[in-house]
C-alpha cells in the first residue's frame, strides 16, 4: 500500500504543477500566448470539491483562490499517506 500511495501523491503533485504552469501561462500571457478565460480549466477538477465554495469570495480573488484549492487536496492526500504509513508500520 505504501508505494501506491506515494505514486498517487507524486502523480497528483505533478499534475497540479503542470496545471498551475498552464494557468500562469494562460492568465499572464507568457511565451507570447494569448490571455484566455479558460486558463484554469485543468485546475478545476484537481480542486474539487473545494472550488464549489468559491462563491463567498470577491470576484477578483476567485481565480487565485481556485489555483490554490488543489493544494488542499494535495495536503489531504499527504496526510492520508502519512496515516497509512504509520498504521501499517
Amino acid at each position: 500500500m505504501k508505494p501506491a500511495c506515494r505514486i498517487i501523491l507524486v502523480t497528483f503533485a505533478g499534475l497540479y504543477l503542470l496545471a498551475l504552469a498552464l494557468f500562469a501561462i494562460g492568465t499572464l500571457g507568457l511565451f507570447g500566448s494569448e490571455r484566455g478565460p479558460l486558463a484554469a480549466i485543468f485546475l478545476v477538477p484537481l480542486g474539487l470539491p473545494w472550488n464549489l465554495f468559491l462563491d463567498v469570495f470577491p470576484d477578483p480573488a476567485v481565480p487565485w483562490i481556485a489555483a490554490g484549492t488543489p493544494l488542499l487536496n494535495l495536503l489531504l492526500l499527504g496526510g492520508a499517506c502519512h496515516y497509512v504509513r504509520r498504521r501499517t508500520g
